[in-house]
């Protein structure tokens, strides 16, 4: 909030001063209405420490945390408190004659050996926790992590729920928020359209990887942090011990979209897991359309719409209008007069991976988003694209 006084005339000091204190009422009140409230599983308020954990991994890290601080806390009030009483006590001020010798064999080895004991002790205390992070075996359940600019896809390979995917987007009204710049409610930049859900007590596998560029998966509160290397696969797991929401960020700078790549955790009880694994299942089977049906302009302008708003506007706008190196949608000539190519954009991304490829997308999400924009804005074209025409493109 933006507050400007401007004085025409010469005003006695203590009217200036009420002035001001005016005013600095006026931007506290601002600032209490914008107040936020510490997010379980997610900040605190003025938060110095570490998320508090709820799984095993997570409690012994904030264990060894406080143990390393504790112990370079010792040793730094050890060493300088020798220093400091050194220079007090033995002065010249003072009368302190200077001692004139070469070497101390007995301080030599103290100063060697203590601190290689230091060292051994402190690296045996994180070698358990550090073994026990990287054991991704006998999970009950595996799932694949796959980082995109800017969100994330989620793939359940095995256990309970196999065949499930989907991608995690920033929710678009916290998207609006930032560009307003008027942020409100607890959880803001940490909300997303699909949060990934996993069963309380379970050992969760993470196989992690990315699209684009690097990544990284991490989730404070449960103890993972792994990141995602284009080309590669790398592993990490958590067992939750408590139901609860817990939300996490892309830790890699990875792009003018890094802020906006939340991770949101939905730990629920064993039967609400089953429950939501048959509701996603039937929901992936009533979207599993038959590409070759004929789809009515309207119909599936309107399935675009959706589609577009939770893929493509964070980077082309809702308007269409794109920003900064971000192209423009209203208005292109590809969108309007070259389909074909529009298509070839969509599967295969362009400009080095600035825009991603959304081959994951079905063929009928493909059409319905690249009609969609056919028949947005100022591109009222009338023109559609079937899903077979994206089927014959993936050939």
């Amino acid at each position: 909030m933006t507050m400007t006084i401007t004085m025409k005339t010469k005003l006695p000091f203590g009217t200036c001063l009420t002035q001001l204190f005016v005013a600095s009422g006026a931007l506290l009140a601002a600032h209490t209405a914008q107040a936020v409230n510490d997010l379980p599983g997610g900040p605190k308020v003025n938060q110095l420490n570490l998320h508090d954990p709820v799984t095993r991994i997570g409690q012994e890290q904030v264990w060894l945390h406080n143990g390393m601080l504790i112990v370079c806390l010792l040793i730094f009030l050890a060493v300088f408190g020798v220093m400091f009483y050194s220079i007090l006590k033995h002065r010249k001020s003072v009368g302190h004659k200077a001692a004139n010798f070469h070497e101390s064999v007995a301080v030599e080895i103290a100063w060697t050996v203590v601190p290689l004991l230091i060292v051994i002790a402190m690296g045996a205390m994180a070698t358990r926790t550090v073994v026990s992070m990287k054991d991704t075996t006998n999970a009950d359940l595996t799932i694949k992590a796959t980082g995109y600019q800017w969100k994330w896809g989620y793939d359940y390979l095995k256990g309970e729920g196999e065949g499930i995917n989907f991608l995690a987007t920033l929710d678009a009204t916290h998207r609006q928020m930032s560009d307003s710049g008027k942020p409100s409610g607890d959880n803001y930049l940490l909300k997303v359209d699909n949060p990934l859900v996993v069963p309380v007590d379970k050992k969760v596998r993470i196989i992690t990887t990315a699209n684009d560029v690097i990544h990284a998966w991490m989730v404070p509160s449960l103890g993972v942090k792994q990141d995602a290397i284009p080309g590669f696969v790398r592993d990490t797991w958590f067992r939750a011990q408590k139901v609860g929401d817990y939300y996490g960020q892309c830790a890699e700078l990875c792009g003018k979209e890094h802020a906006y790549m939340p991770i949101h955790v939905k730990v629920v009880s064993q039967p609400d897991y089953a429950k939501w694994v048959d509701g996603q299942k039937k929901m992936m089977a009533a979207a599993a359309d038959d590409p070759s049906k004929e789809w009515k302009l309207e119909d599936l302008v309107a399935r675009g719409e959706k589609i577009y708003n939770a893929n493509c506007a964070a980077c082309h706008r809702p308007d269409g209008k794109g920003a900064g190196p971000i192209k423009a949608l209203d208005g292109s000539q590809i969108v309007l007069n070259d389909p074909a190519g529009q298509i070839q954009i969509l599967l295969n991304g362009a400009a080095n991976g600035a825009m991603p490829a959304w081959k994951q997308l079905s063929d009928t999400e493909i059409a319905a988003v690249v009609t969609y924009t056919k028949n947005s804005w100022s591109n009222q074209t009338g023109k559609l694209v079937q899903p077979a025409a994206i089927v014959a493109a993936r050939k």
